[in-house]
């Protein structure tokens, strides 16, 4: 059984605008970087997982996914993360690839041994689905497909909540599993306050974490925020 983790980047330039109150453009891009190679490192250090591919286009994206021994796959002509995923599973199932772990690049707190508990307890007699749902059980932040191409994906809006409708018209059952580390996606403030409260706590250095700090993002919060996070 092989497993290839796909991770699709769609650039850094101009990524994360509702964090645009708090990080400049620069910033913004400096910490997509620093979570994605915290996902990168998560991913290499699983020992279920055989390969890795990033999706872009981005440059600088490639040069860092190079740098973590992950194959390279072209971003469809179509834009959004749907036709990507549909692409990558295309690829993976002509390059018969038996199962496809979906991760995007903004879960830093993503650990191998969270990794390690979606897969090794994945064992479907035929196709399967496992999902792990965002905490408000609104976006799937990981998604493994048994085979790659399973069903129709759904990412969005509720996303999870379709993906688990998709499975079940399929005739599949998915396995749901809520994970601390993949549950929190840094897409607000909101979410980068709950990310600093959580590290703080376990004394926890990541690169998002270490570039957050060296930017003082928790003096900012307050004063984005007026104290109220």
């Amino acid at each position: 059984m092989t497993t290839r983790a796909i991770i699709p980047v769609k650039g850094f330039e101009n990524a994360k605008q509702r964090l645009s109150a708090l990080l400049s453009g620069e910033e913004r891009r400096r910490l997509c970087q620093a979570m994605m190679e915290d996902v990168l490192i998560a991913v290499e250090a699983c020992p279920l997982v055989d390969e890795v591919m990033v999706i872009t286009n981005d440059l600088a994206a490639i040069e860092l996914a190079e740098g973590y021994g992950a194959l390279i796959l072209p971003e469809p002509a179509e834009a959004g993360l749907i036709p990507a995923v549909v692409h990558a599973s295309q690829a993976l199932t002509e390059a018969g690839i038996d199962q496809m772990l979906f991760l995007p690049g903004d879960v830093p707190l993503v650990t191998p041994e969270e990794l390690e508990v979606i897969l090794d307890g994945f064992s479907p007699a035929g196709p399967g689905l496992a999902l792990v749902p965002a905490d408000d059980l609104g976006g799937t932040n990981c998604l493994l497909a048994s085979p790659p191409g399973v069903v129709d994906f759904q990412f969005g809006i509720d996303s999870f909540r379709k993906h688990v409708k998709a499975a079940q018209m399929a005739g599949l059952e998915p396995t749901v599993l809520k994970l601390p580390g993949l549950g929190l996606d840094i897409d607000t403030p909101d979410d980068l306050k709950r990310f600093m409260d959580r590290l703080a706590f376990l004394g926890t250095e990541s690169h998002t974490y270490r570039y957050c700090v060296a930017i003082d993002v928790s003096a900012r919060l307050l004063s984005v925020t007026g104290g109220r996070l």
